[in-house]
């Protein structure tokens, strides 16, 4: 791996941050609806973790973009890019889908994609650099588990 100016991660980092800040603001309001009238699964974590979570995860994924972005160019790098564009605009479209819209069928499936995804970024990601690919472990384990909230709330409130 070439430098690692700051620079980079920077703009990744950020251009991730983006995605989830947006994301949250375009689903304020369902968020509010969600809390106040939703039925929850158990292991329903208070409201105040996912901004939180979501940021590191955001986070990460930035910093994994930039290592691979700061790599070798080639075909690797580019399908690696591709994939992580890809991902986060799955990504950015499920909190719409799943609190704005309250379509939580569409919203369990849509994660279902997001979750392929992310395994194929770490692929991709751990083909250029590592650490890059590891460092979105995270992210997978915790859309995992947002799936099976997603899951919960879709029987719950059907």
């Amino acid at each position: 791996m070439e430098r690692k100016p700051w620079k980079t991660y920077a703009l990744w980092i950020g251009l991730a941050e983006a995605a989830g800040v947006i994301s949250g603001l375009i689903s304020r309001e369902g968020t509010k609806l969600y809390a106040r009238s939703v039925d929850k699964p158990p292991l329903a974590p208070p409201g105040i973790v996912f901004p939180i979570v979501w940021t590191i995860l955001f986070a990460l994924m930035g910093i994994g973009a930039a290592r691979v972005r700061l790599c070798q160019p080639g075909r690797e790098r580019a399908r690696a890019t591709r994939v992580f564009f890809i991902q986060l605009a799955v990504n950015f479209l499920w909190s719409p889908i799943f609190f704005n819209l309250q379509a939580y069928a569409l919203a369990f499936y849509w994660l279902l994609l997001l979750w392929a995804l992310i395994w194929a970024m770490i692929a991709r990601f751990s083909r250029v650099d590592r650490l890059a690919g590891r460092l979105q472990i995270p992210y997978l384990l915790w859309v995992t588990f947002a799936g099976y909230l997603n899951l919960g709330v879709w029987l719950l409130n059907r």
